[in-house]
C-alpha cells in the first residue's frame, strides 16, 4: 500500500508545527523520520493517525485522497501505530488484548476465544514472534509486550505501521530482534514509518530517511550517511558525537551506598539490597531497562523517598534519614529524570529557577530578603556559560525548548559547590546538540574531581560517559563492570544474566 503526505500544515495558534510537509512511503519500505524534539514528527504522525486534523494539505493512499476523523478511520484504512508507551491491559491475555475492540464472537454474541488465539498464533508463527496467546501481559518481558502491540496492528490488517520510539524500553538484544522483525515485515509488504532519535538504528534498517527541522522537511539523506552527518542535519550545525575524556584520576570514595532497600508507593520492593560506591573523579553509570528500580534509587539518594533499610554516606556523613535540604547542603547535586515535574517550576522565570536550591542563602539572599541584583547577575552569567537559548533571564521556564530547560537544570546544579552529582536520564527528550553540550558538562564535573553517578537507559550514553557500569535488574545490581565491556554482555546483564 502506497502512502503520500502532501503539503501537510498544522498550526497551533501562531506556532506552525508542520509547515508544508510532504513525504511518501512505498510498499515494503522502512522510512525513518528524524528530527529534534519539537521538530514536528509527532504532530505529523498524529495527523496521519486521525488524532489531529491538518489545516492544509492532504493524505493519499494508493493515490486516492483520504480523510480520517479519528484513529478508527486510520485503522480501517490499514494504518497501525505502535506507541512508545504500550496500550495494553496487564491482566488480560495476549489474545484478549489483540482482539480488544474488534472481538470475534460465537454463539449468542460471546467472545470466541479460540478464534482469537488462532489469530494470534497465525501472526506469531508467520513472523517468528514466539508469543503465547494465553500469556498474561503482566508476565511478559517488555520486548514481548512490544511484539504484542505489533500483532494488534497486524490483526487489523495494517499495511502501514508507525513505530514511535519503539526501542526506548528495550535491551540491546531486544532491539536487535525488533530490527529483524521490521525487516521481515517490510519483506512481507508492510510499510513502516520509523521514528527514533537513535542514529545507529536509523542506519541499520532505513530504506529512506526524511529529516524535519522546525516543522519543515530539510533533507532526505542517504541511509549510508554517517551518524555525524545525520545529527548535523537535525540541528542545523556540525555536531561532535564523540565524548572527549581522559583517563580518570580517582580520589576518595565520596558516595557510598550499602545494602539499600527502597519501597515504592504501593510498598513493593523496588531496590533490593543495593551496594556500590563512587570515587571522586569518576563516573559510575547505572544501566538497565526503565522500571528496574533506578527511579526509586535516585529518589532515595536525594531524600525524596524513605529508605526501608541500608545506608547512604556522602564524604563520610550519614545522610540515610536526611531531608532533601540537608542532602543538598551536604554537597549533592541532582538532575532529575523528569525536568518538568521535579526539576523546574514552569511558571517561574529562568532567573528564579536558577536559584531554587539556594534562595534562602548567599549569594541570592541578604538576610531574609532576596538580592535581586545578585540573582539577575548570576542568571545572566549562567545563561552565557551554559548556552541557554533565551531572549532574557525573565523568560518563563515553560516557554523554553526541552533542551534549554534541561540546560537550566544542569546550570543550577553544577554552579553550586558539589561533592557528588547524581544525574538521572540527563539527556532524556533533548536534541543531539544539547546532548553534546550536557555530556561535556558532565565530563567537566568528573574532571574537576567530583563524584558523578549517572542513571541512564540509553546504552550509548552509558558507554560514552562511564568509567564503570553497574547494571540493575529487578531492583538488584547484577554486576559492576569496566566501561570497555561489550554491548552484548551489557545487554545480557540488562536481561538479568549476572556478569
Amino acid at each position: 500500500m502506497k502512502l503520500e503526505l502532501r503539503n501537510i500544515t498544522k498550526r497551533f495558534g501562531a506556532l506552525v508545527a508542520n509547515d508544508q510537509i510532504s513525504l511518501t512511503l512505498a510498499p515494503g519500505e522502512i522510512h525513518s523520520l528524524l528530527g529534534e524534539n519539537g521538530a514536528g514528527k509527532s504532530t505529523l504522525m498524529n495527523v496521519l493517525y486521525g488524532l489531529l486534523q491538518p489545516d492544509e494539505g492532504e493524505i493519499l493512499i494508493d493515490d486516492k485522497p483520504v480523510s480520517f476523523s479519528g484513529p478508527g478511520d486510520a485503522m480501517a484504512a490499514g494504518i497501525g501505530m505502535v506507541h512508545q508507551h504500550f496500550m495494553l491491559i496487564p491482566v488480560f491475555t495476549v489474545a484478549e488484548n489483540v482482539v480488544l475492540g474488534h472481538e470475534p464472537t460465537g454463539v449468542l454474541g460471546t467472545l470466541d476465544l479460540p478464534a482469537a488465539r488462532k489469530l494470534v498464533k497465525e501472526i506469531s508463527d508467520r513472523f517468528g514472534f514466539d508469543i503465547d496467546p494465553d500469556a498474561k501481559i503482566q508476565d511478559l518481558p517488555v520486548g514481548a509486550q512490544q511484539r504484542v502491540e505489533i500483532i494488534k496492528s497486524l490483526a487489523r490488517n495494517a499495511k502501514i505501521l508507525v513505530l514511535d520510539e519503539p526501542t526506548a524500553v528495550l535491551t540491546p538484544q531486544e532491539t536487535d530482534e525488533l530490527m529483524q522483525i521490521m525487516r521481515d515485515l517490510a519483506k512481507s509488504g508492510t510499510s513502516i514509518i520509523f521514528i527514533t532519535h537513535k542514529l545507529r538504528e536509523v542506519q541499520q534498517v532505513s530504506d529512506r530517511i526524511t529529516v524535519i527541522r522546525l516543522g519543515k522537511v530539510v533533507a532526505s539523506p542517504s541511509p549510508k550517511a554517517s551518524a555525524s552527518e545525520l545529527a548535523s542535519l537535525m540541528v542545523g550545525r556540525e555536531v561532535d558525537l564523540n565524548v572527549k575524556r581522559k583517563a580518570p584520576k580517582l580520589g576518595a570514595e565520596t558516595l557510598v551506598i550499602e545494602n539499600l532497600t527502597v519501597l515504592d508507593d504501593r510498598s513493593h520492593q523496588m531496590v533490593d539490597g543495593v551496594s556500590f560506591s563512587v570515587h571522586d573523579g569518576e563516573v559510575l553509570a547505572i544501566a538497565g531497562v526503565q522500571g528496574n528500580g533506578q527511579t526509586e534509587l535516585a529518589e532515595a539518594i536525594l531524600g525524596l523517598r524513605k529508605i526501608h533499610s541500608g545506608t547512604i554516606h556522602v564524604a563520610g556523613r550519614d545522610l540515610t534519614k536526611s531531608t532533601v535540604r540537608e542532602v543538598l547542603e551536604a554537597g549533592l547535586g541532582y538532575i532529575p529524570e523528569d525536568r518538568k515535574k521535579d526539576g523546574l517550576v514552569g511558571d517561574f522565570t529562568i532567573a528564579e529557577n536558577l536559584m531554587l536550591d539556594g534562595s534562602y542563602s548567599a549569594p541570592f539572599a541578604k538576610g531574609v530578603q532576596i538580592d535581586f541584583e545578585a540573582r539577575d547577575r548570576i542568571a545572566n552569567e549562567l545563561i552565557q556559560e551554559f548556552d541557554i537559548r533565551t531572549p532574557s533571564a525573565e523568560t518563563l521556564a515553560k516557554q523554553l525548548s526541552g533542551g534549554n530547560q534541561q540546560k537550566v537544570v544542569v546550570a543550577r546544579e553544577l554552579s553550586r559547590e558539589l561533592k557528588v552529582l547524581v544525574a538521572s536520564q540527563p539527556t532524556r527528550g533533548v536534541d543531539v546538540g544539547s546532548i553534546e553540550f550536557i555530556h561535556e558538562q558532565i565530563i567537566a564535573a568528573r574532571d574537576s574531581g567530583k563524584s558523578v553517578l549517572i542513571i541512564s537507559t540509553e546504552l550509548d550514553e552509558v558507554l560514552a560517559l562511564a568509567d564503570r557500569i553497574a547494571v540493575m535488574y529487578r531492583g538488584r545490581i547484577v554486576g559492576i563492570v569496566d566501561a570497555k565491556t561489550t554491548r552484548e554482555k551489557l545487554g545480557k546483564m540488562m536481561a538479568g544474566i549476572a556478569a
